[in-house]
């Protein structure tokens, strides 16, 4: 059974960084498409980055391009996602999914086969 478990969140200042890891096991990653999706209070689950499985084509909302970067090495089982220059509407639970779909996609949560548990990152002074 493919399982994720996403660590490194936390609580941090606005316009601090943390770094987010998805570590998987019972599978093989390079099998599959990443994507990071966004929970914030009340507020629907969103994608916010994703990449492809060779790791060469990456995809950003608009809400956190150019301060987010998400990463993968499949050697090591785990996917990465750098958050900088953090703001307080970046508060909420991170979870990272893996497609099989064949794309990278941030608009089709349904194409995500497997999901982690989520970690919590809250921005605030």
């Amino acid at each position: 059974q493919l399982q994720l478990v996403e660590s490194g969140g936390g609580l941090v200042q606005p316009g601090g960084s943390l770094r987010l890891s998805c570590a998987v096991s019972g599978g093989t990653l390079a099998n599959y498409d990443i994507g990071w999706f966004h929970q914030g209070p009340g507020k629907e689950r969103e994608g916010i980055a994703c990449i492809n499985r060779v790791g060469d084509t990456s995809s950003y909302a608009d809400s956190v391009k150019g301060r987010f970067s998400i990463h993968r090495e499949n050697a090591k089982n785990t996917a990465y996602l750098q958050m900088n220059s953090l703001r307080p509407e970046d508060t909420g639970v991170y979870y990272c999914a893996l497609s099989g779909f064949g794309r990278c996609t941030l608009h089709r949560p349904g194409e995500y086969d497997y999901w982690g548990q989520g970690t919590q990152v809250t921005v605030s002074s």
